[in-house]
C-alpha cells in the first residue's frame, strides 16, 4: 500500500514529494477509526507551522482533507460504524496520509457525509468551509445586513465564503485577480454588490468599497494577503496585485472586524490608532487552532457538521477542477505547493 510523503531539504526551504511502500494499519483500538479514502484534497503544506509546533520528520505524510467509508472501529467508538460514510480533516500529528487507500484517524476528527454529498464535494469543500465559518462566524461576528469584502473571491476559499456571507444575509464585495476571475464572480447568485478588478493594477480598492457603502465603510474584512510595504518595494507582481495594509485600514467602517491571512503582518503606531479611531479589530485566521486545542473540539464538530449540511442542501457550491488519479497527486501536488492553481484539485481512488 503506497502513500504520499514530503521531504525537505535540509539547507533550503523547497521540499519535494515521493511515494513511498506503508506497513499495513495497526489493529484499530479505542477510539480510533479505519478508513477506505474514496477522496483526498490538496492543499499548500505550511512547512513553517509544522517547523514551530516541533513536528519536523524524515518523512511528513501529505493530504489531510478526506472523504470515505469505515472500515472498522476501536472498542470506544461510539458515532461511527463499518460501512459508514464520513468526511473529515487529519490532524497535523497524523501519522498517515491521505493520499492512501486507507487511514487511521480518531473518530473526533470526522462527521458524516450526507449520502447526496460526493466524495469529491465533501473532500474538496471540508477545509475551505472551515476556514470560512472560522473568518466569518467566530472572528468576525457575521450577521444579516453587515457588508463584507472578500478578496480574491474567485479562489476556493474566496468561493466558499462568498457562499457563506450571502446565505447570513449579507452584501459582498469582491475583487478579482483575472478577468476570468470576474466573469466567474459576476455568474454569481444571489449577485456580488460589486466586483473589483484588481488585474492592471490600478484599481482602488478602498475607494470602490467607501463609494458602494455610501462613506461608512465595510463591517468585515477577509484578505487573501497583503502588501506591507509599497509596491515599487515588493519582489513579485502577484504582492503588487494584493491591496495596502493602509487600504484595508481605510476602507474599515467603524466597529469593523479585519481577518487577515497575513501571518507576518507589521502595523506600525499610526495604522494602530486609526483601528482604535474606529474601534475595529484585527484577527488572524489560523484554522489549524480547531487541531492545537481539545477545548474546542465540540465547536469544531459542528462545524464540520455544518458544512456538509450545506453542501448537501446546495448553499455551498464549489469550485473544483476534475479529479485526478493517485498516480497524479505526486506532480499535482508539487503545483498547489507552488500556489499555482486556482480551483481545488482533488484526488479520487
Amino acid at each position: 500500500m503506497k502513500g504520499l510523503y514530503f521531504q525537505q531539504s535540509s539547507t533550503s526551504e523547497e521540499i519535494t514529494f515521493v511515494f513511498q511502500e506503508r506497513e499495513n494499519l495497526p489493529v484499530t483500538e479505542d477510539n480510533y477509526v479505519k478508513l477506505q479514502v474514496k477522496a483526498c484534497a490538496l492543499s499548500q503544506i505550511n512547512t513553517k507551522l509544522l517547523a514551530e509546533m516541533k513536528m519536523e520528520k524524515d518523512f511528513f505524510p501529505v493530504g489531510r482533507e478526506v472523504a470515505g467509508i469505515v472500515l472498522d472501529v476501536g472498542s470506544k467508538v461510539s458515532f461511527f460504524q463499518p460501512g459508514d460514510e464520513v468526511a473529515g480533516i487529519l490532524p497535523l500529528d497524523s501519522e498517515d496520509p491521505g493520499l492512501c487507500e486507507a487511514v487511521r484517524v480518531h473518530e473526533h476528527y470526522l462527521v458524516h457525509k450526507p449520502e447526496k454529498v460526493t466524495w469529491t464535494e465533501a473532500a474538496g469543500t471540508i477545509r475551505d468551509g472551515v476556514r470560512a465559518y472560522t473568518a466569518l462566524h467566530y472572528l468576525s461576528h457575521l450577521s444579516p445586513g453587515k457588508s463584507v469584502l472578500i478578496m480574491d473571491g474567485a479562489s476556493a476559499l474566496g468561493t466558499i465564503a462568498i457562499q457563506l456571507a450571502h446565505h447570513r444575509g449579507a452584501k459582498v464585495i469582491s475583487t478579482a485577480c483575472s478577468l476570468e476571475d470576474k466573469q466567474c464572480l459576476e455568474r454569481f447568485r444571489p449577485s456580488i454588490a460589486r466586483v473589483i478588478d484588481v488585474s492592471n493594477g490600478k484599481a482602488q480598492v478602498a475607494e470602490s468599497c467607501l463609494e458602494e457603502t455610501g462613506g461608512l465603510g465595510v463591517d468585515i474584512v477577509l484578505d487573501a494577503g497583503v502588501r506591507l510595504y509599497n509596491k515599487d518595494d515588493e519582489p513579485t507582481v502577484k504582492l503588487q496585485l494584493l491591496p495596502h495594509k493602509h487600504d484595508i485600514i481605510t476602507l474599515l467602517g467603524v466597529g469593523g472586524h479585519w481577518v487577515t491571512t497575513e501571518e507576518n503582518l507589521q502595523l506600525d503606531p499610526p495604522d494602530s490608532h486609526c483601528l482604535f479611531l474606529k474601534g475595529a479589530t484585527v484577527a488572524f485566521l489560523n484554522d489549524e487552532v480547531w487541531n492545537l486545542s481539545n477545548v474546542q473540539q465540540g465547536k469544531y464538530l459542528c462545524i464540520l457538521k455544518d458544512v456538509m449540511e450545506k453542501l448537501s442542501t446546495g448553499v455551498f457550491r464549489p469550485q473544483l477542477d476534475e479529479p485526478i488519479p493517485l498516480y497524479e497527486a505526486k506532480v499535482t501536488m508539487e503545483v498547489v505547493q507552488k500556489n499555482q492553481g486556482r480551483k481545488k484539485q482533488v484526488v479520487q481512488f
